[in-house]
């Protein structure tokens, strides 16, 4: 199946980017677990490297594995190439640095990934990177944030943890007004519940850790550009780093987007169930779900989202203590960061992911010190509901 247009998400996961290997016909693709590549001859090579001919010279600027992965994902969100990065960080870099120099600007979504700010706070700043972090979902904040050395425009919607929703379609407009970039962290929802190039986003970006690979096994990320353009400007810059995916890495990422689809729209089912019984229980203060009409962006989420995810936040009544209480007597629900695995995992923002975060700017932006975020799986959710039942009765 070469064009994958009109081809359904799961399709579409299960076949792009893949070819029945020619030698032996192995139906799952080879690892390509080689540094360097041999040319037939000089001159074969010398085309290679200035770029006159397609083929591959060394694993760090292109390998078949990898490049199988690409463009898998990039047919999902469909852009029109993907760069596979070595975790989700060194995707995040690949944009920061391609983007931005001494004395540019960046606005980006203020409850965002700890390190994706914390990087930009704490390192880039050093060499004259400005950033404004705001509520992206307050299209007026951004507005406001615009300066005339702004250049980028980084949003992650839903943000990492309080599940807020920005408007992908309308920053676009923004970002475009203002000659800036617009690109979007699409890790919660992933390719299969929504595709911010569609919505007008420049790039989109993905830990492949997450929802793509969807077994807690392995750590990677993804670069997808809508242009050609882009996708040669981001992709200079990547091989000059040196953060670069290994095939092994690849083909296990691979292997998880085939079952991208049944993963997410099981967890996802699994969500809208516990969501209901944690906004019904006597222990819970709040909860963010989009699935849920109390959600501040419900609306938004039914009009750019496919379905409201898999991944929960909320309150307990009660405090530290009573977190505290929830978080250690689990025995089903994994207390562990990551998210998108088929295992439910269960953590505590303020105290892990986004620990390097100074408090005062992670209460700015919601993430209070008794915020749990719960990524559901895809165990039976009567089970998933019985651990919570059995945790909230000991507070």
């Amino acid at each position: 199946m070469k064009d994958h247009a009109n081809a359904g998400k799961s399709t579409i996961a299960i076949h792009a980017g893949q070819y029945i290997e020619k030698c032996f016909g192995a139906v799952a693709p080879p690892i390509y677990q080689t540094s360097t590549f041999a040319f037939k001859s000089t001159e074969e090579g010398r085309a290679r490297f200035a770029g006159e001919e397609d083929g591959y010279i060394y694993t760090r600027m292109g390998n078949p594995t990898i490049k199988m992965l690409e463009d898998n994902v990039a047919a999902m969100e469909g852009g029109f190439g993907g760069l596979a990065t070595a975790s989700g960080m060194a995707a995040v870099n690949t944009v920061y640095f391609a983007l931005l120099g001494a004395g540019d600007h960046m606005i980006s979504t203020r409850a965002v990934y700890g390190p994706s700010r914390s990087v930009m706070v704490n390192e880039y700043s050093r060499f004259g990177v400005e950033s404004s972090h705001v509520d992206t979902s307050d299209l007026e904040a951004i507005k406001a944030a615009i300066k005339p050395n702004t250049k980028l425009l980084y949003i992650e919607t839903p943000a990492n943890p309080t599940i807020q929703i920005t408007d992908i379609a309308a920053c676009a407009e923004i970002a475009h007004q203002h000659n800036m970039v617009l690109a979007v962290d699409n890790t919660f929802c992933s390719p299969h519940l929504q595709n911010p190039l569609a919505l007008g986003a420049d790039i989109v970006l993905h830990s492949t850790t997450k929802f793509l690979n969807g077994h807690s096994d392995c750590v990677g990320g993804i670069v997808i550009t809508k242009t050609e353009e882009m996708f040669k400007r981001l992709q200079k810059v990547l091989w000059g780093l040196g953060g670069t995916m290994d095939p092994h890495q690849a083909w296990m990422i691979l292997r998880g987007t085939k079952t991208l689809g049944m993963r997410v729209e099981q967890g996802m089912a699994n969500a809208k169930v516990l969501a209901k019984f944690l906004e019904d229980h006597p222990k819970i203060e709040w909860i963010r779900y989009p699935g849920l009409e109390s959600h501040p962006q419900y609306d938004l989420a039914q009009k750019q989202m496919l379905g409201p995810g898999a991944l929960i936040s909320f309150g307990v009544k009660g405090g530290i203590e009573a977190g505290r209480t929830l978080l250690d007597n689990m025995e089903l629900i994994t207390l562990a960061v990551s998210l998108g695995g088929i295992e439910s995992l269960i953590q505590h923002p303020a105290s892990m992911t986004h620990a390097t975060v100074p408090k005062a700017a992670r209460e700015e932006a919601g993430i209070t010190d008794g915020l749990i975020r719960l990524s559901v799986g895809c165990e039976n959710v009567e089970d998933l509901q019985a651990e919570l039942t059995r945790v909230l009765d000991l507070i």
